[in-house]
């Protein structure tokens, strides 16, 4: 099952429905199926509440992902923190909603195995992102 809450924030406007099949669909073509994933929607207080709490981190992030995974089902937490997205969607010069999209889909990525702390795993997360910001059942 997915799930999406909110903390303190105003829950943004996802189809979650169709984001759910999205993820379904992004997630199968890993060759993984999807079990319990909790999206909690924050600010940035939060996020870095978390951040410190859980990671050891003192700083902002837009997202952290509680990996439960067993198998080929993923499972997990995903915080995301809406002020993060809103700075990053005004850095990069797109929309709140697709990067927010990105985000959401970066967190089933990280569960489907996919890093981005290494050496050239950031190239492998953007084009894994971006193939799957360009299926058809995409929530655009």
């Amino acid at each position: 099952m997915i799930s999406y809450q909110c903390e303190g924030v105003r829950m943004p406007s996802l189809k979650r429905r169709q984001t759910s099949m999205w993820i379904k669909e992004v997630s199968a073509s890993y060759g993984k199926q999807t079990g319990d994933i909790a999206y909690m929607f924050v600010g940035d207080e939060k996020i870095l509440e978390v951040n410190k709490q859980f990671l050891g981190h003192d700083y902002y992030t837009d997202i952290i992902t509680f990996d439960y995974s067993e198998g080929d089902v993923i499972s997990g937490d995903i915080i995301i923190s809406l002020d993060t997205v809103a700075s990053n969607a005004t850095q990069q010069g797109c929309s709140f909603h697709d990067e927010l999209l990105r985000v959401v889909i970066h967190g089933i990525l990280h569960l489907c195995g996919i890093n981005d702390k290494g050496p050239g795993e950031r190239e492998v997360m953007e084009a894994a992102e971006n193939r799957a910001l360009g299926l058809e059942s995409c929530p655009k």
